[in-house]
């Protein structure tokens, strides 16, 4: 059984309530008809209801039975605004800016998420991530214990000798430009955590990647990983988690035995956590591209989940997200 099959059987188990606030896209539309048939989740749209009734037609969706709500007009309007005011008044906003943001569909789909009334929200076919994340962390907020928001991806190798038979989590690759050792340490612990939750790995190997293995070259940036591994272990004392560690240390247990001698975690690591956003973009992209690896890409430290898609995503993609998002909702 492949990665996403897994996720979709976990999401049918328990359906969850995922808003869309693109919704009339029409991407959005067929993933969502695709999702209430597929039994995944209980997709919620928003968005004018004729207009999303209108597009649905033009691209041949099934939506009856799926809910469709208009944050300008819906009776729970007044009540997401107040709730809104109360979160951002002491940073200054005001009742009447409230009022405006909470008719926005995408503050409006956070808020639902924020109150209860959704399990998680996904978007980004049309907004950027920007646009996603600003209400997020001002409405959802991170977990307890956690000050920043990441990214894991999802690679399903070909080769079942990596990481844990061929799936491995690699972060961060898409959000946090430049992580302080601090950060690099949340960025570990939330990781190893994505694993457990979306790839069902029980075990979390996870290796603090640098251009160094144990002491193997001295540098500012090599200082950053020890820093961040020490942090990490007193985030979670229990976790499987090494570095300062070369990539091929990691992954091949020939070398990790070599340059890693006695670590829990060379050479067999299925968690990789990269320094910073460049590394971590290059890597993912060249084990997709040159690897063969399928990716799926997930936000992770919110305290309620919320993903971001690729402008340029498919209508599977968004499928697949939505079904992400929904066991992310379920752990």
């Amino acid at each position: 059984m492949s990665l996403m099959e897994q996720v979709w059987e976990k999401a049918r188990r328990t359906p969850k309530r995922i808003v869309l606030p693109e919704g009339d896209e029409p991407r959005t539309i067929q993933a969502a008809a695709r999702v209430r048939a597929e039994g995944i989740a209980k997709p919620v749209l928003l968005g004018e209801p004729d207009r999303i009734r209108a597009a649905a037609r033009e691209v041949d969706a099934e939506i009856d039975g799926i809910e469709l709500i208009c944050p300008a007009s819906d009776s729970r309007a007044e009540t997401y605004a107040e709730t809104l005011y109360e979160l951002r008044r002491a940073k200054g906003m005001t009742p009447e800016e409230a009022a405006r943001l909470s008719a926005d569909p995408m503050y409006y789909g956070m808020l639902m998420v924020k109150t209860g009334d959704a399990d998680g929200l996904v978007s980004g076919a049309v907004h950027s991530t920007g646009d996603m994340l600003r209400p997020a962390l001002q409405i959802i907020k991170t977990k307890p214990g956690i000050r920043i928001v990441s990214s894991s991806f999802l690679m399903n190798c070909p080769n079942p000798n990596l990481g844990e038979g061929g799936l491995l989590v690699y972060a961060d690759c898409v959000v946090v430009p430049n992580p302080t050792a601090e950060e690099l340490a949340q960025i570990a612990v939330t990781a190893a955590e994505t694993a457990r939750v979306l790839c069902g790995i029980r075990e979390p190997r996870v290796a603090m990647l640098s251009f160094s293995t144990k002491g193997s070259a001295n540098h500012e940036l090599v200082d950053k990983v020890r820093r961040a591994t020490e942090i990490a272990h007193g985030l979670a004392p229990d976790l499987l988690l090494d570095g300062e560690m070369q990539f091929d240390a990691a992954l091949v247990p020939e070398v990790g035995a070599l340059k890693a001698p006695g670590s829990p975690v060379a050479g067999r690591a299925n968690v990789l956590i990269f320094p910073d956003l460049q590394s971590g973009n290059i890597g993912y992209k060249i084990t997709q591209r040159i690897g063969g690896a399928e990716c799926f890409a997930v936000l992770q430290g919110l305290a309620k989940p919320c993903n971001d898609l690729s402008r340029g995503c498919s209508v599977d993609d968004i499928v697949n997200t939505i079904a992400l998002t929904a066991v992310q909702a379920g752990a």
